[in-house]
């Protein structure tokens, strides 16, 4: 099942923002969420806001895939009207799921073609997809990169059968590493494989094959996540009953240093505790814009915006967002306006897990000492402490979660 919505307060049915929020519009980075959330069928691991045709199917045509491009170009001019005039080219688009690749290449170019038309986009704008292996060709590719798409982002998991089978994935191995080659010469510019690791019944082996198929397709970038078993799921479901082990810590710490050696050795430099690219230009700008605290409207079902300190969030069910969009009401359910403690501590725990670290001058007195205590246990890098930022060594991206924790204590 999908996770719930935070708390918040209400947002006003026009969708307006407070005034502080509108100041400096345009002076940060602005980029476009989309998500998209239809899927063939549920993995079993995930909980993000998705949905299956069988359990679309109550809701009528207004939830359908058919009706989601003009919902979605709904909510683009809204976002126009509630943002005012300010010259905002979008520097960055990113259509995510769910599959957004479920719906046809010519629906994708519909919604960012609403989004060129009420914004600009920036010229050297950063525009991705995320897609599933099997759910795109050559013809669909090539209709995505005419239509102004220049990054895609593909899920492989793994390039083992009996890990995707417990993943529920269902793309044939060898399936992704053929879409890189596609996507290459259809003319994408930046390719990226989504791995995830840590799965019950997986080897270090097995980790190792996905890692060597991954490099061997020649993406530009490359996403490495351990496996999270979240309450609610089929996954959690079995490992609970006593069906899977659940992986410990430890097996997870060793199956990132196998990656981090893997990705090295083949000229991939880490940027984020969880992804890596080739070159300065492969790394994902998009997810660097959230990272670096700029503005972004999030469109779609249960999508997140943040916008001048103020984020809020939408109606998870896509029939309740359509309704709303076709009755003139923001889809949006609830917001917070993050205070400036909120924005500090924000900013130290998305900046520590990039590899320029975040400045010392964030931290409190007792931040402060516990970076002197990490530094000593090498968990901090010395040379970006002594240049008055706090940086990650490998050590410290092992346990960067309670680094983190120390820091904002």
């Amino acid at each position: 099942m999908p996770s719930a919505l935070p708390d918040g307060e209400p947002v006003p049915s026009d969708g307006s923002l407070p005034a502080h929020a509108l100041a400096g519009l345009g002076e940060r980075p602005f980029g476009f969420y989309v998500h998209v959330p239809y899927c063939a069928t549920r993995c079993g691991y995930c909980d993000f806001n998705t949905y299956t045709a069988t359990e679309l199917r109550s809701a009528g045509t207004v939830a359908s895939q058919e009706t989601y491009a003009d919902n979605l170009v709904a909510e683009v001019r809204l976002a126009r009207r509630v943002l005012g005039e300010a010259e905002l080219p979008v520097r960055t688009v990113f259509l995510g799921g769910g599959t957004p690749t479920l719906l046809p290449a010519r629906d994708l170019v519909k919604m960012l073609g609403a989004i060129r038309t009420e914004f600009g986009l920036a010229p050297d704008a950063e525009v991705t997809t995320e897609a599933n292996p099997e759910s795109v060709d050559p013809a669909y590719l090539a209709e995505l990169r005419e239509g102004g798409f220049n990054r895609i982002s593909f899920g492989m998991q793994s390039a083992r059968p009996h890990v995707l089978a417990l993943l529920d994935r269902h793309h044939t191995p060898g399936r992704p590493e053929a879409c890189v080659a596609e996507a290459r010469a259809a003319g994408f510019d930046h390719v990226n494989l989504d791995l995830i690791y840590g799965t019950p019944g997986e080897s270090d082996d097995d980790w190792r094959a996905s890692l060597e198929a991954a490099v061997g397709a020649g993406p530009d970038h490359v996403s490495a996540y351990s496996l999270i078993v979240e309450d609610g799921t089929k996954l959690a479901a079995r490992v609970k009953r006593g069906e899977l082990p659940m992986i410990d810590d430890d097996v997870h710490a060793d199956r990132y240093l196998i990656a981090e050696e893997a990705l090295a050795a083949a000229g991939y430099s880490w940027y984020e505790v969880s992804n890596w690219a080739t070159t300065e230009a492969g790394r994902c700008k998009h997810n660097e814009l959230y990272w670096t605290g700029g503005d972004w409207w999030g469109a779609g079902p249960g999508a997140h915006s943040h916008v001048g300190g103020v984020r809020w969030w939408n109606a998870k069910h896509p029939a309740a967002y359509a309704q709303a969009l076709a009755e003139g009401r923001t889809p949006a359910l609830g917001r917070e306006l993050l205070a400036g403690e909120d924005r500090r501590v924000e900013r130290i725990l998305l900046e520590l897990r990039l590899v320029d670290g975040c400045p010392l001058t964030l931290l409190s007195a007792d931040g402060l000492r516990a970076a002197d205590r990490a530094l000593a246990n090498g968990l901090l890098d010395p040379a970006a402490h002594a240049d008055g930022r706090a940086a990650l060594t490998l050590r410290g991206r092992l346990l960067a979660d309670g680094v983190v924790r120390d820091l904002v204590d």
